[in-house]
């Protein structure tokens, strides 16, 4: 398996994963495309075309030349300094369980230190996300959203966090238009 940055010929089979990935997931976002793709696949090419998409941040997973995993962070705000929302997460059903997307988080979580970045936060299983360190983000004074979320918004502190750093959490804009 490889793990690397997109590339512009990545596109249509990122869209294809993160369809397949999210078809029969009951939290899943409604279509908003007439082919009926999950919403978080509209999601990737609208945040792409955003302000806070981040390039080093949007990584593949690559098994015999095939895209088989997709995610991204984007800028988002945290008490009038930026953040990174972290998500869609994708792996193509037929990858699943077979480390893929912990091998996604390891890599993005290194890049996103790498680049000086202070805290990484997402919607997300505290069971699944617990493992790379996230914890829930109230308990570090980071406001969900939406406060229905509870435990399952989540952050992970990296090297620059400023633990005084307080308040709500802004995902980038296009996650306001599912």
């Amino acid at each position: 398996m490889l793990i690397r940055r997109e590339r512009p010929e990545d596109v249509a089979d990122i869209r294809a994963v993160t369809a397949a990935a999210f078809t029969d997931v009951e939290h899943s976002a409604p279509s908003v495309e007439a082919d009926g793709a999950p919403g978080e696949a509209t999601l990737v090419g609208w945040l792409r075309a955003d302000a806070g998409w981040v390039p080093e941040l949007s990584l593949v997973a690559e098994m015999d030349g095939e895209v088989v995993g997709h995610l991204v962070c984007t800028r988002g705000e945290l008490a009038g300094r930026t953040a990174l929302g972290l998500g869609p997460v994708s792996v193509s059903p037929t990858k699943q369980r077979a480390g893929v997307g912990s091998a996604l988080m390891h890599a993005v979580l290194g890049a996103a230190d790498a680049l000086g970045e202070p805290v990484v936060v997402l919607l997300g299983s505290p069971d699944y996300y617990s493992r790379f360190g996230f914890v829930p983000a109230a308990g570090l004074g980071i406001e969900a959203p939406d406060p229905a979320w509870g435990d399952y918004f989540q952050a992970r502190p990296l090297a620059a966090y400023d633990p005084s750093v307080r308040g709500k959490f802004t995902y980038a804009a296009p996650f306001d238009r599912l």
